[in-house]
């Protein structure tokens, strides 16, 4: 959506979805984006070549197609089974991470599978240095062929700290202290061990979950054992975390598994330290005054730790916090990413 919002009107976008009933991104939309919703053949389903015959010839007609993720390889194959055939544009695939199946290791079969899709694509695409070596040494993709692209936001929209009561569901009160992340509630973020680090924090440190999903409910339990049920807010999804994130004094990831978090750049443009597990690109992403408070992956308590260090300190938590809004302006702004993809597709399409 940010990339369809920055072009404007110099090209017109046709989206597909594999799950037609969920197109809630579609509310990012500007008025000026350009897009159809064409009537497409299901990306569900086994892929005998029937099937992704007619996905192909669906695809026929237009200069560029950009695929995103596992749900979308059955349309990558297509375009390498049938590419000629139907004198199809050529393909950039996008890969920005994995879901809680793979988050200890990738399944074989889907690697393999990988491997033969992208045999034909122009261009792979992924936001992150851990997603770039799986693509040159597990799917064996070829040097030339593989872009980094690491995700940008507005960073200018952080600069301002937000009013205390900036969202009609959550207010800072005076004298509260905040860790704070935005994350879906799914396992793979292991929001129960976030709640148990925060409960060893004195009583003014408050924890901010902004997000939905299906572990609402242990996360909530969790606060209860651990006794700090007053002091855990769940304020659902944030359509401005511009709007929030600002209000937070830490910024904690607590998840098992991550790439490049786009959260994690929202936290440094806003200025805030970030305690996390060093899992993904988050240990090369971070100002290098941060590098101290990241913990191992899967170490709860050397990131409670980290979370007692920095609630300790708030002359730290600022020295830490400007560096990380330095770093995030000059590598993570989104013009700079949007440069980066229109070079790509623009040349791809011929142009530049």
């Amino acid at each position: 959506m940010q990339l369809i919002n920055a072009f404007g009107d110099a090209a017109e976008h046709a989206i597909v979805s594999a799950d037609p009933q969920r197109r809630g991104a579609a509310s990012r939309l500007g008025k000026g984006a350009r897009v159809k919703w064409p009537v497409f053949p299901s990306l569900k389903g086994k892929p005998w070549p029937g099937r992704l015959r007619k996905i192909a010839e669906a695809m026929s007609g237009y200069d560029l197609i950009c695929t995103y993720n596992w749900g979308a390889l059955d349309a990558v194959m297509a375009q390498t089974l049938f590419a000629d055939v139907y004198k199809l544009a050529p393909l950039v695939h996008h890969e920005d991470g994995f879901n809680e199946d793979e988050k200890n290791r990738l399944k074989t079969s889907r690697n393999l599978y990988r491997r033969i899709a992208l045999g034909r694509t122009a261009a792979l695409v992924v936001p992150s240095r851990n997603l770039e070596r799986i693509a040159l040494e597990v799917w064996q993709q070829p040097r030339s062929r593989v872009r980094l692209i690491p995700n940008g936001i507005d960073t200018a929209a952080y600069l301002a700290r937000p009013k205390r009561d900036a969202l009609p569901r959550l207010v800072k009160h005076r004298g509260e202290k905040w860790v704070g992340t935005l994350a879906g509630l799914r396992k793979v973020k292991n929001l129960t061990a976030l709640v148990r680090a925060v409960s060893k924090l004195p009583e003014e440190w408050q924890l901010v979950i902004a997000g939905e999903g299906p572990e609402r409910d242990a996360i909530m339990a969790e606060a209860e054992r651990c006794g700090i049920e007053d002091r855990l807010h769940l304020p659902g999804h944030v359509d401005q975390p511009e709007k929030l994130v600002g209000l937070f004094d830490i910024f904690a990831l607590s998840s098992h598994s991550e790439q490049f978090p786009i959260s994690v750049v929202e936290a440094m443009a806003a200025g805030l330290p970030v305690a996390a597990p060093r899992v993904g690109d988050v240990g090369s992403m971070l100002a290098s005054e941060n590098g101290p408070y990241l913990a191992a992956a899967e170490d709860e308590e050397g990131l409670a730790r980290a979370l007692q260090e920095l609630a300790g300190d708030a002359a730290l938590r600022k020295k830490v916090g400007a560096a990380n809004r330095a770093r995030a302006s000059a590598e993570y702004d989104e013009a700079r990413m949007v440069e980066r993809y229109r070079a790509l597709y623009w040349g791809l399409m011929g142009r530049n």
